[in-house]
């Protein structure tokens, strides 16, 4: 039972990455590209390190537990650190003048 939750869990951060991916290399500007490597890297790398965690507790004792507990507290300084990291690259674009991209009014028709 702990395989399949470690393979789902698995699965589901790659899929995340996967979609950051994307969103980097397909979004018009330096904002969008940001956002979508900000919050999918994020829950991409919680669910990553979830799978790795019930991995770990396979032969269930308090060295694993110990282990997985590490983990945890890894994925909790990913998820105040991440977004952090982001606002303080989006403020340096702002301050650079780095200007959003706005669809031109001949390309809505």
């Amino acid at each position: 039972m702990l395989d399949v939750l470690t393979v789902l869990l698995t699965l589901g951060g790659l899929v995340f990455f996967a979609g950051a991916t994307m969103g980097i290399l397909r979004f018009p500007d330096f904002y969008t590209r940001l956002h979508a490597a900000g919050k999918l890297d994020t829950l991409g790398a919680l669910l990553t390190m979830a799978g790795l965690a019930v991995y770990n507790l396979d032969p269930f004792s308090m060295a694993t537990l110990l282990t997985s507990l590490k983990i945890g507290l890894a994925v909790g300084f990913i998820f105040i650190a991440s977004p952090t990291a982001t606002h303080a690259i989006v403020d340096a674009g702002v301050r650079a003048g780095l200007r959003p991209w706005v669809k031109q009014e001949d390309e809505q028709q």
